[in-house]
């Protein structure tokens, strides 16, 4: 798989995580692979690691998102572009591997499919700023 196509199944997860409850996302990671096919297990450890460490470091990613939002309450923000967001600032904040610009392209991208054109000016807006500081 090409890290998009990988992105692209991470993003899927972390979504999951506004309808189930934090015990729950393990399986949801074990159901979200089982239902990929064609899956190298290097890329079923990618996206299971990968997954696993944004789901440790949510709360962490949300305070980062309410920081650079300016006030607005994260449940207002809708669900794909939350996990947008929490799949990019992970990227940008926590994953080496992986350039500011890069990041930020990926979620823009990524936007084009799940998202509405206004709703990606706002993620654009939340993660340059998060990328200047």
């Amino acid at each position: 798989m090409t890290r998009r196509a990988l992105r692209e199944q991470i993003f899927r997860i972390i979504f999951r995580v506004e309808f189930n409850s934090k015990d729950e996302m393990m399986e949801q990671i074990g159901f979200s692979v089982s239902e990929i096919e064609n899956l190298t297990p290097e890329d079923e450890t990618y996206i299971v690691d990968k997954s696993g460490k944004i789901l440790t470091l949510i709360e962490d990613i949300d305070e980062e998102i309410m920081r650079v939002s300016d006030g607005w309450n994260i449940r207002r923000i809708g669900k794909a572009e939350l996990a947008l967001l929490r799949l990019a600032i992970y990227e940008m904040k926590y994953d080496e591997d992986v350039p500011y610009k890069v990041a930020i392209n990926e979620a823009l991208e990524l936007a084009k499919i799940y998202c509405s054109e206004d709703a990606r000016s706002f993620i654009n807006g939340l993660l340059a700023k998060v990328s200047v500081e």
